[in-house]
C-alpha cells in the first residue's frame, strides 16, 4: 500500500503524491494517472500531481502534473495551489516557495484559512478576434492566450446557456490549435470587477468546476479588450471565487486549496507496484 493525498481547489480535484518518498520514475507516472483518475473505478480526480526533489537549487521542489487521461500538462493553476499547501504541510517548503513546472518556476505563498496565492508565468501569445469556422455553424469569435497552458476565450451574453461540452470540444480540437489543442473558456463579464467562467479542459475532455489558468486567461483577454479592471473576482461554475490580479506582466491567482483526505492505496487492485517492491 502507498499513501496518497486528495485535495481540491475551486472544484478541481487532484491525487497528490510525495515522490521524495514514493520515488516513482517519471516514465511510469502517466500510467498511474490514467489508472487512478477515472471516477467510479478508482480514486477519481481531474489530475495527478507528484511532488519531487528539485533539479535546481533555486527551487524548493519540482512537480510532475498529469491530466486524468494521462497526458502531461505544463501547468495547472488550481493544482499549483494544492501542491503548495501540501508541500508546506509535508515540510518540503515554507510558506513562501518556488517550485518547478514544465511552464517554468512558480512562486507561491501559503496564506491563512487554506488560501494560497501563486504567481503564474507571464501571459504569452495573446491573440484577439480570431474568427473560427465550423461545419454547419456560424463562425465563433475566439480570443487566445497562454497562461502556462494554452487557452481560448469566448465572451458570451449568458454563460449559463452555453453548451460547454459540445462547443468546447469543437474549439479544443480546431486545426488552429493543433497539434496539442487548447483549453476553452466561456466568460460573461458581469462588471469590471466580476466575471462568470465555465471551462472545457483538455485532458479531462469535459467541463470542469474551475480552471485557475483559465481564470487568468479570461481576465488577461477581458482586460486587453477594455472590459474589466486589473483585479477581478472570477466566479467558477462550481460557485467558487478566484481572485486574479494583473500587475504589469505578472499574473497572480489566489484561492482556497482544501485537503479532502489522505489514504492508503491498494496498488495490486490496479496492477501497480511500489518502486521499492
Amino acid at each position: 500500500m502507498q499513501q496518497f493525498f486528495k485535495m481540491q481547489g475551486s472544484g478541481n480535484d487532484f491525487i497528490l503524491w510525495d515522490n521524495t518518498v514514493l520515488n516513482l520514475p517519471p516514465d511510469e507516472m502517466s500510467f498511474w494517472a490514467k489508472t487512478l483518475c477515472p471516477r467510479g473505478f478508482a480514486v477519481g480526480a481531474d489530475g495527478m500531481i507528484f511532488l519531487d526533489k528539485p533539479l535546481t537549487q533555486s527551487h524548493d521542489y519540482d512537480w510532475h502534473f498529469f491530466n486524468a487521461d494521462g497526458s502531461r500538462a505544463e501547468m495547472c493553476g488550481n493544482g499549483a495551489r494544492c501542491a503548495a499547501r501540501l508541500a508546506h504541510r509535508l515540510g518540503l517548503a515554507g510558506k513562501e516557495q518556488i517550485f518547478g513546472t514544465d511552464a517554468g518556476a512558480i512562486r507561491a505563498q501559503v496564506k491563512d484559512k487554506g488560501r494560497v496565492r501563486v504567481q503564474l508565468t507571464a501571459a504569452e501569445n495573446l491573440h484577439l478576434h480570431n474568427l473560427l469556422s465550423f461545419h454547419d455553424s456560424d463562425p465563433v469569435n475566439v480570443h487566445s492566450v497562454n497562461t502556462g497552458v494554452p487557452h481560448a476565450v469566448i465572451i458570451c451574453d449568458d454563460v449559463h446557456k452555453v453548451n460547454v461540452s459540445g462547443l468546447g470540444r469543437m474549439i479544443r480540437m480546431h486545426p488552429d490549435f493543433a497539434p496539442s489543442g487548447t483549453n476553452v473558456n466561456f466568460i460573461q463579464v458581469k462588471d469590471r470587477g466580476h466575471i462568470f467562467l465555465r471551462t472545457y479542459e483538455r485532458g479531462v475532455e469535459d467541463e470542469t468546476f474551475a480552471c485557475g489558468t483559465g481564470a487568468a486567461a479570461s481576465v488577461v483577454v477581458a482586460s486587453a479588450l477594455g472590459l474589466c479592471a486589473n483585479s477581478v473576482q472570477v466566479v467558477t461554475s462550481g460557485q467558487e471565487y478566484l481572485n486574479i490580479d494583473l500587475q504589469e506582466d505578472n499574473v497572480f491567482l489566489t484561492g482556497k486549496a482544501d485537503f479532502i483526505y489522505q489514504g492508503m492505496l491498494f496498488l495490486d487492485t490496479f496492477g501497480l507496484s511500489s518502486p521499492d517492491a
